[in-house]
């Protein structure tokens, strides 16, 4: 049987398996429950919070389904993603400072716990439940914060990968060539 040849469209999508998308759909979860709880339901910051949130995790969505067409694309969306949450991780730190509390530090013990957490195989949002949807705000925020914290390090490092793999393969039209002139030469 004849091998299949590979054309010049990677394979794309698979966005499920990216970590900084798992967190950020933790992350979009969290947001919609702390702003029901936590907000004045007239308050505007809940709009934005919530889209803060949702663009961060649609974005990463739609990066990684444009990837294989578009790395340039991909990039991009990634950067939007990682903007919508550095946004997002200013509102609940705006959240803290105008109740008079402050963001954990590393040292803290519910920080240390929370990097343990985030260690596990498989973690979810009901990982984090007991600290988001505590009855106190600041560890709820606190919570929150850690996990976008993490998520923005997971784009950054995505961001990374992503151009290494540019430079390394190319975008769509390099592609194109190779497998156009590997196609002549057989």
């Amino acid at each position: 049987m004849p091998e299949k040849k590979r054309g010049f469209i990677p394979p794309h999508g698979g966005y499920q398996e990216l970590l900084s998308y798992q967190k950020a759909l933790i992350v979009f979860d969290g947001t919609v429950y702390f702003c029901k709880r936590w907000l004045d339901r007239f308050d505007r910051t809940i709009d934005q919070m919530v889209q803060a949130a949702r663009s961060g995790k649609q974005n990463i969505i739609e990066g990684s389904k444009a990837s294989g067409h578009s790395k340039r694309t991909e990039v991009m969306l990634t950067g939007v993603a990682r903007a919508s949450l550095e946004e997002l991780l200013e509102d609940y730190r705006d959240f803290l400072r105008l109740r008079g509390e402050e963001e954990w530090i590393l040292e803290h013990p519910y920080t240390k716990r929370l990097r343990e957490l985030n260690r596990r195989e498989d973690c979810s949002y009901d990982t984090f439940k007991k600290g988001i949807e505590s009855d106190d705000p600041v560890v709820a925020a606190n919570v929150l914060i850690g996990l976008i914290k993490l998520t923005n390090y997971l784009l950054d490092q995505q961001v990374r990968h992503l151009e290494q793999a540019f430079l390394r393969e190319g975008g769509i039209r390099e592609r194109m060539t190779r497998a156009r002139l590997e196609e002549r030469r057989t």
